[in-house]
Formats: C-alpha cells, sequence, structure tokens
C-alpha cells in the first residue's frame, strides 16, 4: 500500500474534477484560443490518473501524444489501466517532478491543480519551459483559493455567516508564508510565466458554475450533491478544541479561530441535497509561448 498522500485520494479526485470545466468551454480554449491545428505532444506535471489527458485528448487534432508525471504509484497504475482502454498514444512517468528534468521534446506543458502544493514553484515552472520546445507553450490549471470562495451561494444563509473572507483570507497567506504552498497561486502565475520570459502570456477563468436544484432529478441531485460534498463544500469541522487548536497553529487568534469554526459548523449544518446552492470553482488558466534562440533548441 502506498504511502504517498494523492494515492489515497483517486476518489476525491475522480469525484471532483467534474466541477471545473465544460467540455464546450475546453474546446473553445483549445481551437479558438490556442489555435491547436496539427497534432502535439503533451507532457502533464502532477498528472495524477491523468484528468487532464481524458478531458484534452479527445479534442487535440488526431495523431496527438500524451505524457503524464507523477510520483504516485498507484495514481500512475490507474492511469495507465484507464488509457489501456482507449486509442491514444501515452506514456506514463512515475517520478517526483523535483527530480526528473525531461528533454525538451514537447509541444506543450500542462499542469493542473499542481503547483499550489509545490513549495517551490519557481523551480517547477522552470522544468515545464526546458521541456518544450521553442514556441511550445506553458499551460497552468491552477486554483485562487479566496476567489474561489467567494464564489459560492446558499439560499436562505449570508454567505457572509458561512465564509469570512477576511479570516479566510489572512489564514492563506500565513499558510503560504509558513509552508511555501499557495493555494491562491492561479493569479500569480501571469507574472511567474511573464517573469520566466515566455510571451503572450494571457489568463482565462473556468466557466463551470454547479447549480445545486431542488428540481433535479434525485440522482443526479445526489451525485452532484456527493461531489461538492467531497470538494469541501459544508464538511463538518470535527473536534472543536482540536479543531480550533490547528487554526491557532496557522496563525489565527482565538477568537478568530471560533468564528472560523462556528461558520464552518454552520455551513455544514444547512448544506443538504434538498439546498439551492451555486458554486463556481473559479480556476484561473494562464498560458504562454516560451521564446528562446533557434540555435538553444
Amino acid at each position: 500500500m502506498s504511502d504517498y498522500y494523492w494515492d489515497k485520494q483517486i476518489e476525491y479526485l475522480n469525484s471532483t474534477r467534474c466541477l471545473y470545466y465544460n467540455d464546450d468551454y475546453l474546446e473553445f480554449l483549445v481551437k479558438g484560443v490556442w489555435g491547436i491545428e496539427r497534432p502535439v505532444s503533451l507532457v502533464d506535471y502532477g498528472c495524477g490518473y491523468g484528468y487532464l489527458g481524458l478531458k484534452l485528448l479527445p479534442l487535440l487534432p488526431k495523431g496527438s501524444r500524451y505524457t503524464g508525471i507523477d510520483k504516485g504509484k498507484d495514481l500512475i497504475a490507474k492511469a495507465r489501466e484507464i488509457f489501456a482502454e482507449l486509442d491514444y498514444e501515452t506514456e506514463f512517468i512515475e517520478a517526483s517532478v523535483e527530480d526528473i528534468r525531461p528533454k525538451r521534446r514537447y509541444d506543450i506543458a500542462v499542469c493542473h491543480a499542481f503547483l499550489l502544493h509545490m513549495a517551490d514553484v519557481e523551480d517547477v515552472l522552470g522544468r515545464m519551459v526546458d521541456s518544450v520546445v521553442n514556441q511550445g507553450m506553458v499551460i497552468c490549471f491552477e486554483p485562487h483559493w479566496i476567489g474561489n470562495i467567494s464564489n459560492y451561494g446558499l439560499e436562505g444563509t449570508p454567505q457572509s455567516k458561512i465564509a469570512s473572507l477576511g479570516i479566510l483570507q489572512r489564514l492563506y497567506e500565513n499558510d503560504a508564508q509558513r509552508t511555501g504552498k499557495d493555494g491562491n497561486i492561479g493569479l500569480r502565475l501571469p507574472i511567474l510565466l511573464s517573469e520566466l520570459g515566455l510571451s503572450r502570456v494571457e489568463c482565462r477563468v473556468s466557466d463551470k458554475v454547479n447549480f445545486l436544484d431542488r428540481r433535479m432529478d434525485p440522482e443526479s441531485r445526489s451525485r452532484l450533491f456527493r461531489s461538492l460534498k467531497i470538494e469541501g463544500l459544508g464538511q463538518e469541522p470535527g473536534d472543536y478544541q482540536r479543531t480550533v487548536t490547528q487554526l491557532i497553529a496557522r496563525g489565527l487568534s482565538h477568537e478568530e479561530a471560533r468564528r472560523q469554526y462556528d461558520a464552518e459548523m454552520l455551513f455544514s449544518r444547512e448544506f443538504t441535497e434538498e439546498s439551492w446552492l451555486t458554486y463556481a470553482p473559479n480556476m484561473k488558466i494562464t498560458f504562454g509561448t516560451v521564446e528562446r534562440p533557434c540555435d538553444e533548441d
């Protein structure tokens, strides 16, 4: 049994990725924004079970190739199992991205909800840049947590009572300073890619707004509710003393920790399968073009 954290989160990954993008929006990005008209080779950093490959390969020109890199043994095994049944050219590499530097042979380097877990984002981005050819692209799908948390509404409950944005913003900033890992990395990426010398840097926002509707058919409502709960919406905070102690250790005052606990507990009580709720994950999609002298390629 693997002791790598994300090997134990396959159910979470599989249940929540449906919340982020509509397929027609991804098709618009591939064809209308990125203008990909010929077969390309992609390398996916922190690929998990190959989510981006599953979403993008059907939209890319026939003959495109996908390589996934992840340190999770079980994740890579799951990816190989999934893609063995599909008619795509793929390769999966079990390795930590901090220990591998792929050769410069890919047209596009991508990642999804990965850089927020990296303490040295600049190093990982540098590896992504180094792995693509001249005029290749780097594309990062990454979150902005404070934007995410401000983009849901639970009918009948004031948002300020279930999400204290000021407290959460400071909590996220404290965590980033303490660990180097930034859940708000999505809005920093345009700057970081520009600093690395990429040209034509742009940033888009994910399009999907999930609507938990009392009028939905019961099966669809139950499935969406489960995905939202696994995503973290309305989860019970657990033991009061332990949770407050942990929040204080992360930089909140006792009063702020108590308020945050109360907000999470209220959300968990108010949010049921019979609720009306809208939720927009607000993922940031940042991309740019690598330009280097031809003699370096």
